[in-house]
């Protein structure tokens, strides 16, 4: 655990009592305060209580008046679009909102830290696509290398769960941005933008709010190095932004849109290779055809993106493609769950918007699609670059003939249920086909979560096996 420094004797309340917000507040209690705790949901206030928490109802009239400041859990929104009761009670109260990343950057270094050789460092990752492969991927490369690594954030753990990190040490982080738009502090020594696209857009007012969001890290980070993704205009915009000039190698820019030359620090894959340049020439270069857990354009950008970040912490290009060899991937995110009869079956139940299912279909050929679910804002046009990959799509959700009709040019059957769609798709499969789940909507019309989906899909595709 990472105790909170800074809080000590101070009442400090904290709103939302799930992963991150218990987490939050055993590390504040670690540090001396006395946590304050409220969650909209009974069943949450009373495991808070369990463990000794204080619970109160944080909206009601003076209830801020003898609290130092309230931690906010990432599902709560604070601004769009509508802040919560107790946020606006907050903010009334003059009571300064932050979050666990806030309370992680300002409580990490500790007087200890004189006597390492090499300080911790921190690997920072957003984006909008990508984020927890990229971060995954970073983690196993260091423990293979042999080097200590923690990997907290959005996935794994919280990050005030982990433990101190010793000589030499890295913090991995993934952090969302609903993450980087609160926290109060934030002081990664690198940061990571794997990419753009429309996402979380009610939670920001909008694409430019959604951007902003992402930028923090960056603008208000000051990283030693930036790796930045720069197929988007916001990337290339990001870019220009952190570098002081062409030259500037603090600023790696990767991509698996088109060569990347220059004076500066690059990375980029093109037809599956990866090749690292700087100052004009190229200075390594992996295959990537070959690493099952990596397949299709996108993982290459994770690819690209996690070789720099390796290299900032100074890791031989050969060393991190030996790592990548034995990088299995991650659950419901291009998992291939089995092999039969030249039949492939993959699991990306974290496809929950179209462009992360678009580069899910654009992986692999011959597909027996399973998508549907609740459509996110935009529609569907934007899968069309790799409905030409889909032999036939297998709609799911509760809306599955709405969401059918916007697959312009795709022979769709609506199954509603992945029973029936998983029944039908291993029917009318044959060898060299992919039956794909890359649903490109959210899971919240069936499930409670991607996870439980995607866990649904592996178990309807095991039981006919």
């Amino acid at each position: 655990m990472i105790p909170v420094r800074g809080v000590e004797g101070a009442c400090v309340a904290v709103l939302g009592l799930g992963r991150s917000g218990l987490s939050a507040a055993r590390a504040l209690r670690a540090g001396g305060a006395v946590p304050l705790c409220f969650d909209d949901s009974e069943g949450a206030r009373s495991a808070a209580e369990s463990e000794g928490f204080a619970v109160a109802d944080l909206s009601r009239a003076g209830a801020f008046a003898n609290v130092a400041s309230l931690i906010v859990s990432p599902g709560i929104p604070h601004l769009y679009p509508a802040p919560h009761r107790v946020i606006v009670a907050a903010q009334e109260a003059g009571v300064p909102v932050d979050n666990d990343i806030g309370l992680f950057f300002r409580s990490l270094a500790t007087v200890d830290w004189h006597g390492f050789d090499v300080a911790p460092r921190v690997i920072a990752v957003t984006g909008s696509n990508g984020k927890s492969t990229t971060s995954a991927l970073v983690h196993h490369v260091l423990q293979t290398a042999g080097r200590e690594s923690q990997l907290a954030g959005n996935i794994g753990r919280g990050v005030l769960d982990i433990e101190p990190p010793g000589d030499g040490g890295v913090v991995v982080l993934e952090l969302s941005s609903y993450q980087t738009d609160l926290a109060r502090a934030l002081t990664p020594d690198m940061a990571v933008f794997t990419n753009f696209s429309p996402d979380h857009l009610d939670r920001h007012a909008g694409l430019g709010g959604y951007f902003a969001a992402k930028r923090r890290l960056f603008a208000e980070g000051g990283p030693d190095r930036a790796i930045i993704g720069v197929d988007e205009a916001e990337g290339r915009y990001l870019a220009g932004q952190m570098a002081e000039g062409r030259g500037d190698d603090r600023v790696i820019r990767i991509s698996v849109s088109r060569k990347l030359s220059g004076t500066g620090w690059a990375v980029f894959a093109n037809k599956g290779f990866l090749s690292e340049n700087r100052q004009g020439k190229q200075v390594a270069s992996i295959d990537l055809r070959a690493i099952a857990g990596l397949p299709g354009r996108h993982n290459h950008q994770n690819a690209c993106a996690a070789y720099a970040a390796c290299r900032t912490i100074g890791l031989a290009p050969r060393v991190i493609e030996q790592g990548f060899l034995s990088f299995e991937g991650l659950p419901h995110r291009s998992q291939t769950i089995a092999q039969k009869d030249g039949v492939r079956y993959v699991n990306d139940s974290k496809a929950t918007n179209v462009d992360s299912a678009v580069q899910a279909l654009l992986a692999f050929q011959n597909i027996r699609w399973i998508c549907g679910g609740l459509e996110k804002e935009g529609g569907l046009t934007g899968l069309k670059p790799g409905l030409e990959h889909v032999i036939k799509a297998y709609v799911i959700g509760r809306e599955a003939a709405q969401f059918a009709l916007g697959l312009e040019g795709v022979e769709a059957e609506i199954c509603t249920t992945m029973a029936r769609a998983v029944d039908r798709a291993m029917a009318e499969a044959a060898a060299g086909d992919v039956v794909l789940l890359a649903p490109a909507a959210a899971s919240f019309d069936q499930y409670d979560n991607f996870e439980r989906r995607g866990e649904d899909f592996m178990a309807e595709v095991k039981a006919r096996l």
